[in-house]
């Protein structure tokens, strides 16, 4: 069975691959703060367009630390600051919801969902395995926990392509 990415992960995977590599150069989607309100308006709504631009930076390259081993997780407290969960009461029971300051809520939302991508399927949050190339990111929600590139299509044929003419190489070079 597949998991699917919950709204708040692909949150998380969105914000932590805004610094794409783009014809052999590292892009900022958040540097610009016309391009990163798109980015917001894109991922989140136009009733998140208040976000704090550099708390959501800061935590986007926090968490980008995180996943490379680079940074300890008290790193994420400024993205933290004043969060809490609330209690909902309705007619099913109680329900908790995150409560946040307006200008703190997606860098909330993607902190959590990296805590509890941490808790409840650790590693399955890493880079891609085409570091030459790509600086993206990937959850990886199969079975056998075994993805290594963030796109089958771009990374992936580009890395078995790259080994199909190495093997060749070296197959001609032994002949």
């Amino acid at each position: 069975m597949i998991k699917v990415m919950t709204p708040d992960e692909g949150l998380l995977l969105a914000l932590l691959n805004t610094t794409p590599t783009v014809a052999g150069e590292v892009t900022d989607r958040l540097a610009d703060p016309e391009e990163a309100y798109a980015w917001i308006e894109e991922h989140a709504g136009e009733g998140h367009l208040e976000e704090d631009l550099e708390l959501l930076r800061s935590t986007r390259d926090t968490l980008q630390a995180l996943v490379h081993g680079e940074a300890a997780p008290t790193a994420l407290a400024p993205a933290l600051d004043g969060v809490s969960y609330q209690a909902v009461i309705g007619d099913t029971g109680i329900n908790w919801e995150l409560a946040t300051p307006r200008a703190h809520t997606l860098a909330a939302r993607a902190v959590v969902a990296w805590d509890a991508l941490q808790h409840t399927a650790p590693g399955r949050l890493r880079s891609c395995e085409n570091t030459d190339e790509c600086t993206l990111f990937l959850i990886d929600h199969s079975k056998s926990n075994s993805a290594r590139w963030c796109s089958m299509a771009g990374c992936g044929n580009r890395m078995k392509a790259r080994r199909h003419y190495e093997r060749r190489k070296n197959a001609q070079t032994a002949d």
